[in-house]
């Protein structure tokens, strides 16, 4: 978030107010100025319900992939609109720490995986059922 403020900031530090205008930026800024208001690209403000958790190791751990993959896939689209390197660059090392943030997860879900005494670890919920896990 502290990369992409910054980033935000030098890009709307020194607009006018017709640069504002002709940009379509004027709803955000008459709300926000230009501080960072985190949204979604069609304007959906940020909230809790962005995360998921259920309790259940595998299901977490593969929110926790898919939330990864999803931030990837967003850098990738910024990196295909923007080409100015001092944005670009940055979106990259964030790109990149998805990435690994993505193979970590999916070396925690085998690592689980692997310990749990059942391997139909999709039919039940291994934190609560230990029953069904033996």
């Amino acid at each position: 978030m502290e990369m992409i403020s910054a980033i935000v900031y030098q890009l709307t530090r020194n607009l006018s107010i017709e640069e504002i205008k002709e940009s379509g930026f004027d709803k955000y800024y008459v709300d926000h100025t230009t501080a960072l208001w985190p949204q979604a690209a069609g304007g959906i403000p940020f909230n809790a319900c962005e995360f998921q958790s259920k309790g259940d190791v595998i299901t977490d751990l593969f929110e926790d992939l898919a939330a990864e993959q999803k931030a990837r896939t967003t850098y990738d689209n910024i990196l295909r609109l923007i080409k100015d390197p001092e944005i670009c660059d940055p979106i990259r090392f964030l790109r990149q720490r998805e990435i690994v943030h993505f193979q970590r997860f999916g070396e925690a879900l085998r690592i689980v995986q692997e310990h749990l005494d059942s391997k139909n670890f999709y039919a039940f919920n291994p934190e609560f059922d230990q029953s069904k896990c033996k």
